[in-house]
């Protein structure tokens, strides 16, 4: 997420620097074991993955979404907002941390779907962190079981991915991720908040540093300014949420087992 510039890549002012800079930040957020395939000869299943898929409908619903709200309420031109969103919206989904402008000031629906695909993440396998949307699409399997079973409580039901079962045991990691991801972001947004930082701050705080992604939302942390000017006890804080987010968060909780150091 560092650039040359304090303007970031919107120093540039470049449509070609900017497009080239997204179309690197979706290929590193694809899964690399499909680019092993592809130069095997085999590139059906770059375009066949189920996760892949989700990826980019995910993110061109979140750009086209973006473009038309500040298309229609910032006044900009529909193809220029585009190009704006576009860039903006895959930088922080795909955790690369790049701003073009100051998403800070496009209006409340802006900054709330920003703080939401921040969170997201790229697909399982390649660099990005975050959730990640193949368990996305695991929890959104189990829950549509779930479903199922209350309308046909004698039938029988198997969550799947990618039209195969899943195996046993994923749909108990996932939920166990996303519970941690959910304790691990209160707890940060918790102690952000004690160090003075006012809501928004601390919220995207701890999502940003949760998920990799760079710069937060809101006036002291957002894409126009730094976190020099927080408190030095808020950066420990983000430090450590940045550490467990990087580490997929079980690795770094494991540690604290008593029962890891006994063996």
């Amino acid at each position: 997420g560092f650039s040359t510039y304090d303007g970031s890549i919107g120093a540039f002012d470049s449509f070609s620097v900017e497009l080239t800079a997204t179309v690197f930040m979706i290929a590193g957020s694809l899964p690399f074991v499909l680019y092993l395939k592809c130069v095997s000869g085999h590139f059906k299943p770059l375009f066949n993955d189920t996760q892949t898929r989700a990826f980019f409908v995910i993110l061109i619903s979140s750009i086209l979404m973006m473009a038309f709200y500040i298309h229609l309420t910032q006044g900009y031109g529909f193809f220029h907002a585009l190009r704006l969103t576009s860039f903006n919206v895959t930088s922080l989904m795909t955790g690369t941390g790049y701003s073009s402008a100051d998403f800070g000031l496009w209006g409340p629906f802006a900054v709330h779907l920003f703080f939401f695909i921040m969170v997201i993440g790229g697909c399982a396998g390649s660099t990005t962190c975050g959730i990640k949307v193949f368990r996305f699409l695991v929890l959104y399997s189990v829950a549509s079981v779930q479903m199922k079973k209350l309308l046909h409580p004698h039938g029988v039901f198997i969550p799947t991915y990618s039209g195969k079962p899943l195996p046993e045991g994923v749909a108990g990691s996932v939920l166990s991720f996303f519970f941690l991801f959910a304790l691990c972001f209160s707890i940060i947004a918790l102690l952000l908040s004690l160090t003075g930082l006012d809501y928004m701050t601390a919220m995207s705080g701890a999502a940003t540093s949760l998920a990799n992604v760079g710069p937060g939302l809101g006036q002291e942390i957002g894409p126009a300014t730094t976190f020099k000017s927080i408190p030095d006890a808020s950066k420990w804080v983000l430090c450590i949420g940045m550490l467990l987010g990087r580490l997929e968060l079980f690795t770094v909780l494991i540690l604290l087992s008593p029962h890891f150091w006994k063996r």
